[in-house]
Order: structure tokens, then sequence, then C-alpha cells
């Protein structure tokens, strides 16, 4: 067994002023109950709200106390991510990874932003790769990325067996989400710690799945701190042996007969794509992707016509070709 004990904190984040010494302190509390925590994971942009007008240089004095705070407990931070503002006026979320000596060991940039409703908000192109030593190789990433398994599967095809998923979700999407973790678990055979913030900064409901799927926490609508204890070794079982002595499924895929055309952007194989129309906000009202299933429309209307005895037979037979 290889243990390593994963804190994940679901707390209150404020949108229009600093969250950094709520998060400081409860850090202390955190410890305090469980001192046997050794990282600590908090969601996605819990230190300075979701509103990119706060907007950080990189170094900055909150991730200076964050530093501080990972060297006084001997412990690896993830302290959420913020608005990265940069040379060249561009904004990143992004994220850091704080080792127990207080040193930023990676740095993560979102490649996924919400777009449309993050607008403004620049994508990031490296992955997030780091080993812990004497334990194991973890992975990071943020919110959306999830929602693109191309993200995880270059992380589990590099060796990550944890994945930390900060996360922001205060929408009616997030059972989506949380069906996702549960099969990103599954699909690449990894622990998935998705922890969500309050008010501001989200929903709740944080989630922890081992590699089989199982839920071994979820949160709900109020805070919470839950460490877990995680076993890579299990991984690494599952890996070889399968989930439940089942799928194979990082193996399959390596040996995989096909290649997928679909990541040639110049193959052609992605068409149907460039018919959905431009990554937007809907309008009020809008039928934006309606107009095919819209029988009105199909039968070359734009109201429905009264019927009577003596149209209904032209009505019956009229297409949209007419």
């Amino acid at each position: 067994m290889t243990p390593f004990a994963i804190a994940g904190v679901q707390m209150h984040v404020a949108a229009l002023h600093s969250n950094v010494e709520a998060m400081r302190h409860r850090i202390d509390v955190l410890m305090a109950r469980f001192p046997w925590t050794q990282m600590v994971l908090f969601s996605e942009l819990a230190p300075f709200g979701p509103l990119d007008r706060y907007a950080q240089p990189f170094p900055n004095d909150a991730l200076q106390q964050f530093q501080d705070d990972a060297r006084r407990f001997g412990i690896w931070l993830i302290p959420g991510s913020m608005f990265e503002r940069r040379d060249d006026g561009q904004v990143y979320n992004t994220s850091v990874v704080i080792n127990p000596d207080g040193d930023i060991v990676a740095k993560y940039s979102k490649m996924f932003p919400f777009r449309p409703y993050e607008a403004g908000i620049a994508a990031g192109t490296e992955f997030c790769v780091f080993d812990v030593p004497q334990i194991g190789r973890f992975g990071l990433s943020i919110c959306y990325d999830i929602w693109f398994p191309e993200t995880t599967r270059q992380l589990t095809s590099q060796g990550v067996e944890v994945l930390l998923h900060p996360v922001l979700t205060g929408t009616t999407d997030r059972d989506a989400e949380l069906a996702i973790a549960r099969a990103t678990a599954a699909q690449f055979q990894c622990y998935v710690f998705d922890v969500n913030g309050l008010a501001a900064g989200g929903v709740g409901r944080s989630l922890v799945v081992d590699p089989a799927a199982t839920v071994l926490h979820q949160a709900a609508g109020q805070e919470d701190m839950f460490p877990i204890e995680v076993d890579l070794d299990q991984v690494r079982r599952q890996r070889e042996t399968g989930i439940k002595g089942l799928g194979q499924v990082l193996k399959s895929f390596r040996d995989r007969d096909v290649d997928f055309p679909v990541y040639d952007r110049a193959s052609g194989s992605d068409a149907y794509l460039h018919t959905l129309g431009p990554l937007e906000t809907p309008r009020q009202g809008s039928a934006r992707g309606l107009k095919a299933s819209d029988p009105r429309t199909a039968l070359g209307y734009e109201e429905w016509p009264e019927v009577s005895p003596h149209n209904f037979s032209v009505f019956q037979g009229k297409t949209g070709s007419e």
C-alpha cells in the first residue's frame, strides 16, 4: 500500500474582496483537526473570486503567504487558482503547486476557459504533471478542462495517477459535471479530486472518486473539509489487471488499431463541427440550432396557416422545396 492523505476544502468564496485570509484560516483549522493531511486542494478562483478585474501578476503576496503555510505545515498545497495578468496584458486562469518546502514546483493555466462566458480569458497550452517523491504522479486540470477527455488522456498517458481538479461551478450543469468526474476516474483508472466552492465560488457538492468510479466522498451544499487517504497501489494494480479484473482501458488504448483523423485539422473529418455556428452566448428567444427541426420552417411557413377543409390537402402535401 502507498497511502497519501489529500484534503479538499469546500468553502464560501466572496466575489468582491480577497479570500486569502479565510483560506489560510481553514488551513490552520484543517491541520489542527487532521494533522496527518499531506496535500490540500482548494477550489477554482478561491483566493480572489470569479471576477477578472482582480487579476494578479505572478508572483504575488498571496502566493508568498501560501508558500509560507505549506512550509509551516510541511504539506503540498494547491490554493485553487486565480486570474493571472501577464506582462503582455493577457489574463489566464492559473493554479500553482507548492511543495512542503514552500517552493512553487509547477504552474498550470486552464486550457479551456468557459467560453463564451469567460470571454477575454486566454487559454493555456502546457500540461501540468508533477511527482510527489516516494508516492506517485499527479496531474492538474481546472473545471471545464475535464469536459474534454483529451486533457486527461494526455495526463494519464504520462503516468498521472491522481487528477486534481479545482472547479467553480455555480450553474445547473453540476450534475453533468459530477457524472463526468466519475466517468473520468473509470476511463483513465485514476483518482479524481473534484473540489468546488460555495456562494460566488459555486454550489459545492465536491466529489472524490477512486479509479473504479466508486465515490469516496460527496460533499453537500455547506462548508466541508475532507481528508481522504488514497492508495496509489490500487491505481497500479487496476491498470495492470483492469477494473475489478475487467477492462484494461489504458493498455487497450495503447494497443489500438486505429488513429483518429478528427485530430488532424487538415483531414476534413471535423467538417460537421464547422456547421455549428459561432461560439457565442445565447440570446433571448434564440432559435439557433432549431430551424432544421421546426416543422413550420421545414414546410416553408413562418407561422402556421389556418387549416380549413378547402386547404387541408394542399397544406398536408406542402414541402419546404416548394
